[in-house]
């Protein structure tokens, strides 16, 4: 496997897990309820098959080493995988970049950008860097 390989398949085996999840809860509720509705019922799925979740853990941003804000991740699951939820029409660039800038923000590497809208729809992104292994 070459290095790009290794990291768009970074944590895979968990990404699926957290996705088959994901399904189970928008099979069992469907559409049209609020983020937070679906964001409850993810974490308690994913806690229930033994996945360390946190549940809107606050994440500090720091630019030329002073904090300059923080924001709260909807989910952070065994501290490798950030999910960004999102309960509307269609995902688009402005959701999958901020989920990108909250991956450079953090040591994780890997995040989820699911949807409960009309469908299931999901976004799989890895932000790597030099920074980060350190």
């Amino acid at each position: 496997m070459n290095k790009y390989e290794e990291d768009n398949y970074k944590h895979s085996e968990l990404t699926e897990k957290i996705i088959k999840e994901a399904y189970f809860v928008f099979n069992a509720l469907g559409y049209g309820f609020l983020e937070k509705v679906y964001e409850n019922a993810l974490f308690r799925r994913l806690n229930n098959i033994g996945l360390k979740t946190l549940q809107q853990s606050p994440i500090n941003v720091y630019f030329e080493n002073e904090l300059v804000g923080e924001y709260y991740a909807d989910l952070i699951v065994e501290e490798k995988v950030i999910i960004e939820l999102k309960a509307i029409q269609e995902l688009n660039k402005i959701q999958e970049t901020q989920l990108v800038n909250y991956l450079k923000a953090t040591k994780i590497e890997v995040g989820l950008l699911i949807n409960f809208g009309p469908k299931l729809d999901f976004k799989r992104k890895v932000f790597s860097n030099i920074h980060k292994k350190s």
